[in-house]
This record gives structure tokens, sequence and C-alpha cells, in this order.
């Protein structure tokens, strides 16, 4: 059975857009998924499905958000070996010592990331970003903080995307991996 990855924008970041993660679980096996595991309390979710694509998880997740949690949230759906695919493509990943300073951003369709080239002329050495086939990259060598570019791919800039730190990214790429319980 296929497996596939949840990842919600913008949730449980201050007081706004709150999804408590035991409900999220609830409301993705109401919606007939299987083997659901949360991670963290940022909207990240694994889940099995028998049948449908990733677009098609992705609205049906956000729209019983919005139902039944009273929360408006774009969400992005990636299939195992997508996520697996962005993984592998990550040339930065290498140089990135502290994983938490390299940040993945992740869009429902590969055409969205043209958007993100604006946040190419932001990047101050030794920052480094890279925009591939999946995902786009950004290493914020002095912290998330302290870039512009940071700053931007997390506002408007990455408006299309939700990005997750390296090693989210790993341990969701670890949970998806799992064999069939």
């Amino acid at each position: 059975m296929p497996t596939f990855v949840a990842l919600l924008r913008g949730v449980n970041v201050g007081k706004a857009k709150r999804v408590p993660m035991a409900d999220l679980r609830v409301l993705l096996d109401e919606l007939g998924y299987t083997d659901v595991v949360t991670l963290l309390n940022s909207g990240n979710a694994v889940f099995r499905a028998t049948k449908g694509t990733p677009v098609k998880h992705a609205a049906d997740i956000a729209s019983a958000i919005a139902t039944r949690l009273k929360v408006e949230v774009p969400v992005i759906v990636k299939s195992a070996s997508e996520l697996s695919a962005i993984v592998s493509e990550n040339r930065l990943a290498e140089g990135a010592e502290d994983h938490s300073r390299l940040l993945v951003a992740f869009v429902q369709d590969s055409k969205e990331l043209s958007t993100l080239a604006a946040i190419a002329p932001l990047v101050a050495p030794p920052e480094q970003f890279l925009v591939g086939k999946g995902a786009a990259y950004l290493h914020c060598v002095s912290g998330i903080l302290e870039s512009k570019a940071g700053a931007a791919l997390l506002g408007k800039a990455g408006k299309a995307a939700t990005t997750r730190n390296w090693a989210t990214v790993l341990k969701l790429q670890a949970l998806a991996s799992e064999p069939d319980a």
C-alpha cells in the first residue's frame, strides 16, 4: 500500500491556526487513511492509502481540516518515492553540519518552484540556495533568523511552499520508509 507524507503549512506557530496532532490523526483515520503517524507538533503526518494521488490527498485533507477543525491551512502531500527523490537531490546536505539550518521548501506542483527563484538575490554567502526538481533548499549557515533569504522563504516569497528543516525531513523519510506493519 503506498505511503504518503502530509505537510501542513503554518500550523501551531503562535496562537493562530492550531491543529492538535491527535485531532489530525483522528481526521486522517476518518478519511480512510491507515497507519497514520504524526511527527512533532508542526503539521507532519505519514499515512498509507490504497488509492489516490498526492494532489487529491492534499485537497481532501485541507477540506476536512477546514470543515471539521475550522482551520484554513494549505496542505502539501508527497508520496514516499517523491520524498525520497527530494532527499536524494539535495546537494547541500553534505556540507550542512547543523541540520536545523538547512531548509527544504516543498510545493505541491513542481512548477511552483519557479516562484522561489526570487529568493536567490537575497542569499548572502556563505548561505547556499538550490532549486531542484522536487523542492528548493536553503542552507542558512549563520542561522535562519539571521538570513534575509530564510525570512523570504518563510514569508510571502515562499507562500506556495511549506518548509521543514533537514532533520525533520530525514525523520519523515524514515517514517515513510518503514515496511507495512
